[in-house]
């Protein structure tokens, strides 16, 4: 698989994933999600929004970066966050209709992605300030592992919560041998 299609099913991962996600929060009461629950950014709903809140940091790096795409000018009409765990929405549909809003823009943004975009290095201040540069590609892999780790958190707090997420495995998207893969959340195991 080639580094721009691997990015592309990362993206679609990303998306179908966060699309149940928000499908299975949406089953518990405003004060469940936003109970804490002793994770590291309290509750679903709190790591809810660190997700949205680092993708909208990460982001806004690469739309800073000269030649940057303009599909990533989409991000003006988005919050700009303050801070990691800064609540930006604190009601689950406002974060999910943002939340799909970002995932279209990041799907669309890494289709049109080629080799050597991925290969062009990005330079970019954290958010303590500290300047460091590295090659795009790189930096999409942390944010798509950055989701799956944090939504491993919320699929954890959901079944807590007596919420059953099913497949959550890329897997489930993986092309059997030259066919399409089914987006139906069955599982290949």
């Amino acid at each position: 698989m080639s580094r721009p299609d691997h990015v592309a099913l990362m993206a679609r991962y990303n998306r179908w994933m966060n699309e149940r996600l928000y499908r299975a929060a949406a089953a518990l009461p405003a004060a469940e999600l936003a109970r804490d629950r002793g994770a590291f950014f309290g509750s679903i709903l709190g790591t809810l929004n660190h997700l949205l809140v680092a993708d909208l940091i990460w982001l806004r790096r690469f739309g800073a970066a000269p030649g940057a795409h303009p599909l990533l000018a989409q991000l003006q009409s988005m919050p700009v966050p303050p801070t990691l765990d800064a609540t930006l929405f604190d009601r689950l549909d406002a974060l999910a209709a943002a939340r799909e809003r970002m995932d279209a823009l990041v799907e669309a943004w890494t289709g049109a992605l080629d080799e050597t975009a991925l290969a062009t290095p990005l330079r970019y201040r954290n958010t303590a300030g500290k300047t460091f540069e590295r090659e795009t590609f790189g930096l999409l892999m942390h944010l798509f592992n950055h989701q799956t780790h944090h939504r491993g958190q919320v699929t954890t707090l959901l079944s807590q919560a007596g919420v059953d997420m099913g497949v959550t495995d890329l897997l489930a998207l993986l092309p059997v041998a030259d066919a399409p893969a089914a987006d139906d959340g069955t599982h290949p195991h």
